[in-house]
């Protein structure tokens, strides 16, 4: 991974869609310095079957917050676009390019917007609507004429886009097992989302996920580390 920059936006659909698979790298990269925001498309409104959508995202806006912490983002924001039926499209865009305006990033993060994830499962609606999204928002917030009213002005510093949870990966952060305990420890935040997920405990269940998704990677470089597909700008 580029190492010379200071300042990334981590931009997802759902509080949890950092944590499975991307937190160690950032808590990688808190712990050298490094200023990492996180902006949430949505506050993971229909995540959790059993619990009435208001209800699901005050619990989940919570545990997003704890969760950030954990690897040392302060700073947690929402667009409060609805769960579930997010789309691609001009409003999503400009959002995305107003909030990349003012925050003023070098690096952008999101995680796959593939139409299947690792291991052919397919991918959900909202994650392919706000990586397209992303990755094209971070042009439009550097040209003065797309957008105008949108945040302030224009930025044009964004250097990469680096996607998370893809099956062909261009680059790797190494990370610590340190950082994997974060990260795990960042996951485990997540309680009330885990536990509809699993009967498992969830620090049991977060650390069995990252462990093996983890694993091959572990294997082939004899370290920890995170992948990402890298897009320069």
């Amino acid at each position: 991974m580029p190492q010379d920059w200071q300042r990334a936006l981590a931009v997802v659909a759902h509080p949890d869609d950092l944590e499975y698979g991307a937190a160690a790298a950032v808590a990688h990269w808190t712990a050298q310095g490094k200023d990492v925001t996180y902006l949430l498309v949505t506050r993971g409104e229909a995540g959790i079957d059993t619990m009435e959508p208001a209800e699901a995202a005050r619990v989940r806006t919570r545990e997003q917050q704890a969760s950030a912490e954990v690897v040392g983002v302060r700073t947690v924001e929402f667009l409060d676009h609805r769960d579930g039926v997010v789309e691609y499209g001009v409003p999503l865009r400009r959002d995305l390019a107003a909030a990349i305006r003012r925050h003023r990033p070098d690096l952008v993060l999101t995680i796959s917007g593939d139409d299947t994830w690792p291991g052919g499962y397919w991918n959900t609606p909202d994650h392919r609507a706000v990586a397209r999204a992303v990755v094209d928002a971070a042009g439009d917030a550097g040209n003065r004429w797309i957008f105008p009213d949108a945040g302030p002005e224009r930025w044009d510093g964004v250097r990469w886009v680096a996607v998370a949870a893809v099956a062909d990966p261009t680059h790797v952060q190494r990370v610590t097992d340190t950082d994997v305990e974060r990260a795990v420890a960042s996951l485990t935040e997540h309680r009330a989302y885990l536990a509809a997920l699993s009967e498992e405990p969830p620090e049991r269940y977060a650390r069995s996920f990252l462990t093996s998704a983890m694993e091959p990677l572990r294997e082939r470089l004899g370290t920890a580390a995170v992948s990402f597909r890298v897009h320069p700008r």
